[in-house]
């Protein structure tokens, strides 16, 4: 009996020595990111991957959403607000070896802004009018006019470093300056990351994460209750959540994003381009029903494009109430509207929202047609070919408002007034000036009925109770491995 206990004190304290050391870990994801470079995608799945744990850009959000120093460890501006004079980091070197210097900083930034750019967020760089090499850690960018949001912009995913020699391959395998270095990207299933030893920064806990694509909500609840996922950071099945409450094996991390869920209208077709149209759809719809069909009670009703936690936002949602019989006769005096096509991508709350959505526009008498289509399909037919009526999608980019500004964006939205709205914004650094455009730019979009709003996007994530060091909010779509670790 005396040695059995020994053991079973052996057993004990060997079992705690390797927790305590634990240093891996396995992440779930809904969606696999159709490529790795984040300077040639679209898609919000690439930066959960990659964003701060294998690329890194000059400056970087921080997960309270505030903008931090990256690359650049410092930077100064002129008294005009149109030069910024950044001073990297020396000592930085990218995964395969090679060193980080200027060069790639010019390199990077021409790169986003060029004629032929294929980067997302080419509008981030427009108003570059030069970048130069001073020495290899000093790099002054020229603007065209000012921009008091230019170290904001430089944070975003779309505004990574890379290196004109392994650019041509960093869809599938990224070569960045991150705290993690890219091991392999088995198809359809996961992406493995491991510690860089030669990491320029602090060395992150974690010595190996693995990325796992899981589509399926019912699949990731049980992957997360066996334990073969340890984290699920957007947690696809909301209503499962009170299950992990009860469970002290798990915590449930519940925080805000910048995902602004819309029913995105084609607004350069018809009839979607008469905004009587638009404005009885947006009033068909009763946000609260698929908040709750849709999220299980998660999510934050919207009446415009814009983060309700964020300081300058405007609650608009009185305009488009939910108001059938408005809806009604408002299409009495368009006359007959055809069937729409509503194209809805894989995340869960544009499938179910989408469903919820068709039966309220039943209601008021316009017919859908629903076609579930992959990411691929939604980025070429949808977002690149605007080849749809309707769609249901999370805009997670953060302070993404300017995007009504691009009459070439996807919603074909083309209103000069807004335009000189945001140039103007874009121009100013005065805080109060900055808030009353914001609330000119919301309530202009709100009133013209582009899209229907209809909720914040809520960031319910799951993880195993002994990790620490996720974020709770989502400033940006990130998850960020670099502040993870394992407790006792």
């Amino acid at each position: 009996m005396k040695h059995l206990r020994l053991s079973a004190a052996i057993l004990a304290l060997t079992a705690g020595a390797a927790l305590a050391g634990q240093d891996t870990i396995t992440v779930g994801m809904q969606l696999e990111p159709p490529n790795l470079d984040p300077t040639g995608g679209a898609a919000a799945a690439i930066d959960e991957v990659t964003y701060a744990n294998v690329f890194e850009g000059l400056t970087r959000f921080g997960p309270d959403g505030s903008i931090r120093p990256a690359l650049a460890e410092s930077w100064e501006v002129s008294e005009d607000g149109k030069v910024y004079t950044f001073h990297l980091h020396s000592g930085v070197r990218f995964h395969d070896g090679t060193e980080m210097n200027a060069d790639d900083v010019v390199f990077s930034l021409d790169r986003a802004r060029a004629e032929d750019s294929t980067n997302a967020q080419k509008a981030l760089f427009a108003g570059i009018e030069s970048v130069e090499a001073v020495d290899p850690l000093t790099v002054r960018v020229t603007l065209s006019a000012p921009n008091g949001n230019f170290p904001f912009n430089m944070a975003w995913g779309d505004a990574v470093i890379v290196a004109p020699e392994s650019i041509a391959t960093d869809a599938t395998k990224p070569i960045g300056t991150g705290p993690f270095r890219f091991v392999e990207w088995a198809k359809g299933d996961h992406v493995t990351l491991e510690r860089n030893p030669d990491y320029w920064g602090p060395a992150p806990a974690l010595a190996r994460a693995t990325f796992k694509f899981i589509s399926d909500p019912n699949a990731a609840f049980a992957a997360m209750m066996a334990g073969d996922v340890d984290a699920f950071p957007v947690f696809p099945a909301p209503e499962a959540l009170e299950q992990f409450k009860a469970d002290p094996r798990f915590r449930v991390i519940v925080g805000s994003t910048e995902g602004e869920t819309i029913l995105a209208m084609n607004n350069g077709v018809a009839p979607l381009d008469d905004i009587r149209v638009r404005e009885a759809i947006a009033h068909a719809i009763n946000r609260q029903d698929i908040i709750d069909g849709a999220m299980f009670g998660y999510g934050t009703p919207i009446g415009t494009h814009f983060a309700p936690h964020n300081p300058d936002y405007v609650d608009l949602t009185g305009l488009s109430a939910y108001d059938p019989e408005k809806s009604k006769a408002l299409l009495a005096s368009v006359g007959p509207v055809r069937k729409l096509r509503m194209l809805l991508p894989p995340p869960s709350y544009a499938r179910r929202g989408g469903e919820i959505i068709a039966a309220q526009l039943r209601a008021v008498g316009i017919e859908t047609e629903i076609t579930n289509v992959e990411w691929a399909q939604w980025l070429e037919q949808v977002f690149k070919g605007k080849d749809y009526d309707l769609t249901i999608v999370s805009h997670t980019e953060p302070a993404d408002i300017n995007i009504y500004a691009r009459p070439d964006y996807y919603f074909q939205y083309d209103n000069p007034s807004f335009r000189v709205v945001i140039d103007e914004l874009s121009l100013s650094s005065d805080p109060m000036a900055r808030r009353a455009l914001n609330h000119v730019a919301q309530k202009i979009i709100a009133q013209d009925y582009v899209n229907g709003f209809l909720f914040q996007l809520a960031k319910t994530g799951v993880a195993d109770a002994r990790i620490e060091g996720l974020w709770e909010n989502a400033p940006t779509q990130a998850i960020d491995l670099t502040g993870v670790r394992w407790t006792d």
